[in-house]
């Protein structure tokens, strides 16, 4: 596994993970190697996404990057939108949606890196038509909304409040409480929920009783983010703070217990965002199917798109309402970035296909 993580002074962070069995009576710890430092954005990141194949990350240079994490190379940037990249989640390993100050949200074909849609916010959609689904107003302005991971509820933050939100009657089920205002929140079950704010401290809140089932000091700083995943041993917990340290904590199946330290990391940065790279190909049972090898993002089709978002927009406003050991390139003598890493194949495969595409539209 890789844990990347975002910061202030424009690096990307990779850390490959390496699990270590409790040995001797020791308790069990995870050993930490720097794998690889990036400087491809030209302001501080703000937002990271991960799924089997690449960590998309976000800044407030208004680019999205992409890293191939398989061969470990820059697979290009994303230059759609006009204001500060908020938020990015991938669907799957299809569809990545992408959040930013322009006030637009884009949906992008994985395959190809082509946006599909550029949606003006502020709705909520069906994202196989891509019209609104459903409209919530909750009155005051949200900088947090979470999904469980069924899809059973959902959370909205407004400073230091939780609302829970249950999808079969789209009300307010109750309200939790933060002893502070909230930077982060994880679902780590159905009910459980991780929350994180300007503090040091962590703590697991009942979404159905409303209760704290416990809480632990994390950081010796304010809480950036967290990211919870699971493998077949453990559910592991990650958490970012903006004291330049990444812990892994192992959690226990008692919520009401306070979780493990399995290992810390100490960037000696700022840290702003977080996500961690798993290599499924270790888990057959997780592993999704086969998928065609991904295109490299051309400067053509990354103007092409932006060109095109005052259309797409326009569109569907008619319809109804740093210490690391080496840089992350292809080649390990010297740092690349951009388009420079795509074989010159693929990348006449790319003007080809966009040639095409605009002779269709003549």
């Amino acid at each position: 596994m890789e844990v990347v993580a975002g910061c202030y002074e424009q690096v990307l962070f990779g850390f490959a993970v390496h699990p270590e069995p409790e040995a001797d009576g020791h308790r069990e710890r995870w050993a930490p190697v720097a794998d690889f430092t990036h400087h491809a954005h030209t302001a501080s990141l703000s937002a990271v996404a991960v799924n089997s194949r690449f960590v998309v990350t976000g800044s407030k240079d208004e680019t999205i990057h992409i890293y191939d994490m398989k061969k470990k190379v820059d697979h290009g940037a994303l230059m759609h939108h006009n204001g500060t990249i908020t938020c990015l989640k991938f669907h799957g390993n299809r569809h990545l949606i992408s959040g930013a100050e322009d006030g637009l949200i884009c949906v992008w074909d994985v395959r190809r890196w082509e946006c599909l849609k550029a949606i003006r916010a502020h709705k909520t959609w069906n994202l196989v038509e891509g019209r609104s689904a459903f409209i919530k107003n909750i009155k005051q302005n949200a900088h947090i909304v979470e999904w469980s991971p069924k899809g059973e509820k959902y959370v909205v933050v407004i400073l230091n409040r939780i609302d829970v939100y249950q999808l079969d009657t789209a009300s307010v089920s109750g309200t939790i409480t933060n002893a502070r205002r909230v930077s982060s929140v994880a679902f780590l079950s159905e009910s459980v929920l991780a929350v994180a704010g300007d503090e040091e401290v962590v703590r697991f809140f009942d979404c159905d009783s409303l209760t704290c089932l416990s809480e632990f000091k994390a950081h010796e700083n304010r809480v950036k983010d967290m990211f919870s995943f699971e493998t077949p041993e453990h559910h592991v917990l990650v958490t970012a703070s903006s004291d330049g340290f990444i812990k892994m904590w192992k959690l226990k199946q008692d919520k009401k217990v306070s979780p493990s330290l399995l290992c810390e990391i100490n960037t000696n940065a700022r840290l702003t965002c977080l996500g961690v790279w798993l290599d499924r190909r270790t888990d057959t049972k997780e592993s999704p199917p086969a998928a065609a090898e991904p295109a490299p993002v051309s400067k053509e089709q990354s103007g092409h798109n932006k060109e095109e978002s005052a259309h797409a927009v326009q569109e569907e406003e008619k319809q109804p309402k740093p210490d690391a050991e080496k840089c992350l390139t292809g080649d390990s003598n010297k740092p690349t970035s951009g388009n420079s890493l795509a074989s010159a194949k693929k990348r006449k495969t790319v003007e080809m296909s966009e040639k095409k595409r605009k002779k269709k539209k003549i």
